[in-house]
């Protein structure tokens, strides 16, 4: 007798279970392609070309041997060696440059980053007697306002387009307090430290009522004292708003163009082919004899492969490619430790506060 036969398989017989842990092989390749792309980042000044910018003509005469030339600030202001600090160090070696035009396009950023581009350029423009114009874009508030006070407080040299937001003069400290949740997680910061103090602005620690306000004294003494620095850099570069009329603008606000004009911050309504005619009055030259130029970064192998400028920082680039650009510069721990550092800010920003100068 023969054996019963089998029955043939049926197309609708299911596959094959696949073994718990099939996603693991997914992840592994997930997480290693997130590695590949930070080492690039982290890497990328290796492949980059040197860190000069490149001139480009804009506008007047094409031929002219004097140049007015245009400074780009743009996007949050994180630091003061990127972008901005390369133009400044290219106008700085370039003697045929008789005129500066500040475009600034920025919420404003670190007190840092905003107090290095103002001393740099003002440096420059006192050592080589440099007129300054303004021109403010959409935004030119907290640190884009201080930087513009790098005019050398000459007359009639800050133009604010129709529609620009600007002042917002102070300074802000964020914080956040997560320690109430982390609690009902069980979770608890037992960080061992020096001193009570070196865990100021922890968003983890809890706090007794008494050295919350000891922290809090600290901080706004800190507060106060980078407020009263912005305040004097804004009566140098306003010299006609006297000591009254800055503390009456320093409350924080943000004015549009004609509210700023009419409180003495900025001196006409005009876009950037108006700075660029004022610039070129207050540098003696004419539209025949004055050659109107801008600075590009040149791009770099890794930018072709991955699709964004990586050697971008955010303190002036005005392609705009600033914080992709910054993440992939460095690697993911370092952009980690920079963003989550407590800091002071020149910032117009809807971030709720622990500390501000405004009262």
């Amino acid at each position: 007798m023969n054996p019963p036969s089998l029955p043939a398989p049926s197309a609708h017989t299911p596959p094959p279970r696949r073994g718990r842990f099939s996603w693991v092989p997914w992840v592994i390749a997930g997480l290693s392609a997130v590695v590949a792309v930070a080492s690039f980042g982290a890497n990328a000044s290796y492949f980059q070309k040197a860190g000069q910018v490149e001139e480009r003509w804009h506008s007047l005469s094409k031929d002219a041997p004097s140049r007015v030339a245009i400074v780009d600030v743009v996007g949050a202001i994180m630091g003061g060696s990127g972008f901005a600090r390369q133009q400044i160090d290219r106008i700085a070696e370039d003697e045929s440059v008789k005129a500066i035009v500040l475009r600034v396009e920025s919420p404003g950023g670190t007190v840092a980053g905003s107090d290095e581009i103002f001393h740099r350029l003002s440096t420059l423009v006192k050592k080589r007697d440099l007129p300054v114009v303004v021109s403010m874009g959409s935004i030119a508030a907290s640190g884009g306002y201080y930087v513009a006070m790098a005019n050398g407080g000459r007359e009639d040299v800050i133009f604010a387009e129709p529609a620009t937001l600007t002042g917002s003069i102070g300074v802000i400290i964020p914080h956040y307090d997560f320690s109430k949740a982390l609690r009902k997680f069980d979770v608890t910061d037992d960080s061992i430290t020096s001193g009570p103090l070196k865990e100021m602005l922890s968003p983890t620690k809890e706090r007794d009522p008494e050295l919350a306000e000891r922290e809090r004294k600290v901080l706004q003494s800190l507060v106060d004292d980078m407020f009263a620095r912005f305040k004097e850099v804004v009566r140098e570069g306003r010299p006609k708003l006297d000591e009254a009329a800055v503390d009456a603008v320093a409350t924080g606000q943000v004015f549009t163009a004609r509210q700023a004009q009419a409180a003495g911050l900025v001196d006409r309504i005009g876009f950037l082919e108006d700075a660029v005619d004022r610039a070129v009055e207050l540098a003696g030259l004419t539209k025949d004899t004055a050659r109107v130029v801008r600075y590009i970064r040149p791009r770099g192998v890794l930018d072709g492969l991955l699709g964004v400028d990586v050697a971008a920082r955010s303190d002036g680039d005005p392609a705009g490619r600033t914080v992709t650009g910054a993440f992939l510069s460095r690697s993911v721990l370092d952009a980690f430790v920079e963003w989550t550092t407590p800091r002071a800010w020149y910032l117009c920003s809807s971030w709720p506060a622990m500390v501000t100068s405004g009262r």
